[in-house]
């Protein structure tokens, strides 16, 4: 069966250090492009966080790693960004090619327009204003394989070379819909009154177009989930720690700059 798949037109060929990613398959991770940073990952109870700034604008950044093109359907706040259905792994994702990084800047509107993310309160979040406020304060992205049928040796008369890239066209990234049985979307605790979601910016261009992709199977290769919240919530969750002073420790740099000396007379 053959499945359908939008293409995104701008891919952004970084490399995320390991410190800042999550995931296998694919290198999952945060970039505000507020502050011009990529957001650290912290680590508790098995799950990985973290500290988004309110009003700041952000953006996924997911590498292929496979060694294959691969699917990857995401969710922000249990919202699929490409349709803006409840998010299942069933549905619309970005197809990325070997080695390339994509950069997903907001919720899809269209082939050609995308509504920016950004950090703010929980009321004002898509999902909480659309009326799913549950599943506020992460983001899941299900990774797929793509499916290749086995070779069969038989003899047939010499056939043109075709370029295989010519099949599917030029770009490295795209997204792709899977049809088949829904599956349930990545897990996530209920939000906590106060935190933090993202919210449905303004737009911005951002092409994109369709291609086919086969699944290799409808169950994803790799899930992967980052909650995030605000710096002073993860700290005071002990999600965060930092090391304490004590009024007595030495600072060995205190300073920037030199300063002037003082006067002798």
């Amino acid at each position: 069966m053959q499945r359908i798949a939008v293409v995104w037109g701008l891919a952004l060929c970084v490399l995320a250090g390991r410190a800042f990613a999550v995931g296998v398959l694919a290198d999952v991770t945060v970039y505000d492009r507020t502050s011009g940073q990529l957001l650290p990952v912290y680590s508790a109870d098995a799950q990985r966080y973290v500290a988004g700034q309110p009003g700041n604008e952000y953006e996924l950044r997911i590498r292929n790693n496979s060694g294959d093109d691969i699917v990857a359907v995401v969710s922000v706040d249990g919202v699929n960004v490409v349709t803006g259905e409840t998010a299942a792994t069933s549905q619309n994702g970005y197809v990325i090619g070997v080695a390339s990084t994509m950069s997903i800047s907001g919720w899809r509107k269209s082939l050609s327009r995308i509504a920016r993310f950004y950090f703010t309160d929980h009321s004002d979040a898509y999902a909480t204003r659309t009326g799913r406020p549950h599943d506020v304060g992460v983001i899941g992205v299900a990774v797929f394989k793509r499916k290749h049928m086995p070779s069969v040796d038989i003899q047939r008369p010499p056939q043109p070379q075709v370029d295989r890239e010519e099949m599917r066209g030029n770009d490295e990234s795209s997204t792709g819909a899977h049809q088949g049985a829904r599956s349930s979307a990545v897990p996530a605790p209920r939000a906590a009154e106060g935190s933090i979601g993202t919210g449905h910016g303004s737009s911005e261009t951002s092409y994109a177009r369709y291609v086919e992709f086969e699944r290799e199977s409808d169950l994803p290769n790799e899930l992967v989930a980052i909650r995030y919240d605000t710096r002073n919530s993860l700290l005071a969750h002990g999600i965060i720690h930092e090391p304490m002073r004590t009024p007595g420790d030495p600072n060995p740099f205190p300073a920037r700059f030199v300063p002037d000396p003082p006067r002798r007379w």
